[in-house]
């Protein structure tokens, strides 16, 4: 028996810009508004402190996005996020005051997330009721259950060691020389390292596999760009007072998630799903069974983002993550996921959460009040729907 050797084809520059158009897009405009409100503000929106801070505060919302992109990419919606916020918050604070350290804490959260998505999943995938109505009774039930645990009082810790998830650093002594943490420079060198490493190994086995790989030149520019990125923020982080463990978090969930959604059979049929949900099931797929996955998923990182905003609050209180669903939503239409399902990103959701981010950062240390806040960030993501539609119909999609 002859091995049958496969020819890779390289993209056409034009063709792999119009593919990501999107993708590119979401890069571009986070950059054009750093660079507005550098201008604005003196560059203080880019000094080591704020670009901290911009991850922390808006870390519990990363988290929410994505989760929220696959709940999307399989064409539903997910309307309780913020009030399990609230929820989990609460019954994390508690859980924490019994004694128990943070770690367990942590995972006795997210299983209380993941029993609720459970709860919501069984409903949408198996019973058939749409997802938004659905979620919209969870987020009326678990905001008066939030209420009634708390007795609309906010729940104090039992010490600082809570927050630090949330506001604490990872830095060592010995690599802190001259006001900076060459700690944070070590761990971008070997992310970016990986990265590289990550890269080649797909490139070779797209390869040997037959299928359309970049042109050498845009595949360079590419890493070139991501270990940019990277150093950048090594950079900075470096800088102030070291790698936010927010940050370490926020990319261990954002890299189980991308392996998941990139590398794994269940990642594939979430895309087949939300692509045609009809063909998927005549393919074999169990259709219910991957959204019911999905709402479960949805429902840990939930359970995590409620602990992440108590940790940042140094409190569990009643009336948290109000809005916070609009917020998450918003971030992955900005980052590229499409309102009508099967396309979108882990990487896509989290560029949108954080233009959001800056947006609301950028406006505060411009004095802009809340009210203007919320109509910007209203435009924002009616441009980025608007800007899906617009681009599907130019390509024939819709």
């Amino acid at each position: 028996m002859t091995d049958i050797k496969h020819k890779s084809q390289t993209i056409p520059l034009h063709q792999l810009i119009k593919n990501n158009i999107r993708n590119y897009s979401m890069f571009i405009m986070l950059v054009l508004i750093f660079a507005v409100f550098s201008f604005f503000t003196g560059g203080i929106n880019f000094s080591p402190r704020n670009v901290s801070n911009i991850f922390m505060q808006n870390s519990y919302i990363l988290i929410l996005a994505a989760g929220m992109v696959l709940v999307i990419i399989v064409g539903n919606i997910d309307l309780s996020v913020g009030s399990l916020v609230a929820f989990t918050g609460a019954i994390a604070a508690m859980i924490y005051n019994t004694g128990l350290n943070l770690p367990i804490t942590v995972v006795l959260t997210m299983l209380v997330g993941g029993v609720i998505g459970i709860w919501q999943g069984f409903w949408i995938a198996f019973v058939g009721i749409p997802a938004f109505i659905v979620t919209l009774a969870g987020l009326l039930m678990f905001r008066g259950l939030t209420y009634v645990i708390t007795n609309v009082t906010p729940i104090s810790l039992r010490d600082e060691g809570f927050r630090q998830i949330t506001s604490g650093f990872i830095s060592v002594d010995g690599l802190h020389i001259g006001g900076q943490h060459y700690l944070a420079w070590l761990v971008g060198a070997i992310i970016a390292v990986l990265v590289v490493v990550a890269a080649v190994r797909a490139r070779q086995n797209k390869i040997k596999k037959g299928f359309e790989i970049l042109p050498m030149s845009a595949f360079i520019l590419k890493n070139a760009f991501i270990i940019g990125m990277i150093a950048l923020l090594s950079w900075k982080f470096a800088g102030f007072r070291g790698v936010p463990i927010i940050v370490v978090v926020l990319s261990v969930v954002v890299g189980i998630l991308t392996f998941v959604a990139n590398r794994t059979v269940i990642g594939r049929y979430i895309y087949a799903v939300g692509g045609n949900a009809r063909s998927a099931k005549l393919s074999g797929i169990n259709a219910e069974m991957v959204v019911f996955v999905v709402h479960v998923m949805m429902g840990a990182l939930s359970g995590l983002a409620g602990l992440v905003f108590a940790g940042y609050m140094n409190s569990a209180l009643p009336q948290a993550g109000q809005m916070f669903e609009l917020d998450a939503i918003a971030a992955c239409f900005i980052g590229g996921a499409s309102a009508s399902g099967g396309i979108g990103t882990i990487i896509g959701a989290i560029v949108g959460g954080l233009v959001m981010g800056v947006i609301n950062n950028g406006m505060s240390l411009m004095n802009i009040g809340a009210d203007w806040q919320y109509v910007v960030k209203a435009l924002v993501a009616l441009f980025a729907v608007f800007y899906d539609i617009y681009t599907r119909r130019k390509a024939g999609l819709a």
